[in-house]
């Protein structure tokens, strides 16, 4: 085991050993704990991060701001035992995307205050990306424009940081091409970025941060966002090809100091996602797949419930979800196409997860309490674990922890990360973590 720091990334690729590190994008506490968990028990970096639209100055659609969801982070690692100097929590796409139906200078001040509220908060890796268009502009900004953007975030984010006194912040730049979170259809091709794009979003940077006398904050641009060739619809997944990819990766050899940041790894399996760390994707962001394997199995200790305690109820947890989805359309409507009977199928198995924005609702929290509540303590017998949790055997014939279960689950996925990047993990312990082959 070994700890990797952000800004070590770019010698580890021109060293013969490639490292990583994985930034878990989630803010449920189960996934939380995991990660934190982890960091306790393999010593490793554990970046954390939060999106713009996540938490914000506002509070972001989890009600959190970003001062909150540091304290959550780290009242997390206080329980679990894992040390705050080994966790970076992270801010990712940064800018005015949830203002962007407002004129630009109005989203452009929210993306600011948002930026200032982050750094204080002791966010130390910033992920700039002013990229999308507002009221009255393009979709897609040009690189001109994002970048004089970018630098009036980074502006912000280094006279936070020195008034603070906590230490000055590492940067992202760029921005992924399809959506975050997983596309909404099928997916046959995901061209990885033109490498001459990827050139000119470098050095248009690099001279407006210049111009703008802010060469010093540019010194700490650790990585850039591009598409690798990488994502995945609600029910398939575009793996890494990276022959298809090489003259994309080429371009780091002429950027010493940079790595690359790939969103959107989730469910690559052990080795795409070791291919792209050691062709310089020393970043690999995971969210959807955590949360994923988190609701596939509460679903399965819903199903050992039902057949265990005739009181429970047939698969309570699902019925409750389902319930709450169906009077609640707003976060996953125009996302998932078909037939009612596919629909239906996508609200609670989707890839894209979008059942991960109904975890915090008061009605989810009774449904999730419940459930651990009638298997807290209980014996549950191997033929039933084997039926619902086939890899789960340790659990069976003693008294139940569930919430160690559901750690244990999105562990697993973590391990299958951290086998990637060199910095933990094993084949036998991440052996079906993404249900990959």
């Amino acid at each position: 085991m070994m700890q990797v720091k952000l800004d070590q990334l770019a010698a580890y690729r021109r060293s013969d050993k490639p490292r990583g590190i994985v930034s878990v994008c989630s803010a449920h506490p189960l996934v939380l704990r995991a990660a934190l968990r982890n960091g306790r028990r393999t010593g490793t970096t554990v970046l954390i991060e939060a999106t713009c639209n996540q938490v914000n100055h506002l509070g972001g659609y989890t009600g959190m701001t970003p001062e909150d969801f540091a304290d959550l982070v780290f009242d997390l690692a206080d329980q679990e035992g894992c040390p705050r100097d080994q966790i970076v929590i992270g801010g990712d796409h940064l800018g005015p995307n949830p203002w962007r139906s407002r004129p630009a200078a109005e989203a452009m001040a929210e993306a600011e205050a948002m930026v200032a509220a982050y750094v204080a908060a002791g966010f130390r890796k910033i992920h700039l990306d002013a990229s999308m268009g507002c009221a009255g502009e393009p979709l897609a900004l040009d690189d001109a424009t994002t970048a004089e953007r970018a630098c009036r975030l980074a502006r912000v984010a280094e006279e936070t940081a020195r008034a603070a006194g906590n230490g000055m912040p590492v940067y992202i730049i760029g921005t992924e091409v399809p959506p975050p979170g997983g596309a909404d259809h099928a997916l046959t091709d995901v061209p990885p970025t033109d490498p001459d794009a990827a050139r000119k979003t470098i050095a248009i940077h690099r001279k407006t941060f210049s111009k703008a006398g802010l060469d010093e904050a540019f010194s700490r641009v650790i990585g850039l966002v591009v598409q690798p060739g990488v994502e995945f619809g609600n029910q398939n997944v575009v793996r890494y090809d990276r022959q298809r990819a090489q003259p994309l990766v080429n371009i780091l050899d002429d950027e010493p100091n940079l790595v690359f940041e790939a969103h959107s790894t989730d469910y690559q399996g052990i080795e795409p996602l070791r291919e792209l760390v050691e062709d310089g994707f020393g970043i690999l962001k995971v969210g959807p797949e955590l949360t994923f394997v988190l609701r596939e199995t509460l679903y399965a200790l819903d199903l050992i419930a039902s057949d265990l305690d005739p009181a429970y109820g047939e698969r309570s947890l699902k019925a409750a979800m389902d319930t709450m989805m169906l009077a609640d359309p707003g976060f996953w409507k125009g996302h998932y196409n078909g037939d009612p009977a596919t629909i239906r199928m996508l609200r609670h198995y989707s890839l894209s997860d979008r059942i991960r924005y109904y975890w915090p609702k008061d009605e989810a929290a009774g449904a999730v309490d419940h459930l651990l509540d009638t298997l807290r303590g209980k014996s549950v017998p191997l033929p039933l674990i084997w039926q619902h949790l086939p890899d789960g055997s340790q659990f069976a014939g003693k008294p139940l922890q569930p919430e160690d279960v559901l750690i244990w689950r999105v562990t697993k996925a973590l391990d299958a990360y951290q086998a990637a990047c060199g910095t933990g993990g094993t084949a036998a312990a991440t052996k079906d973590a993404t249900h990959v082959a």
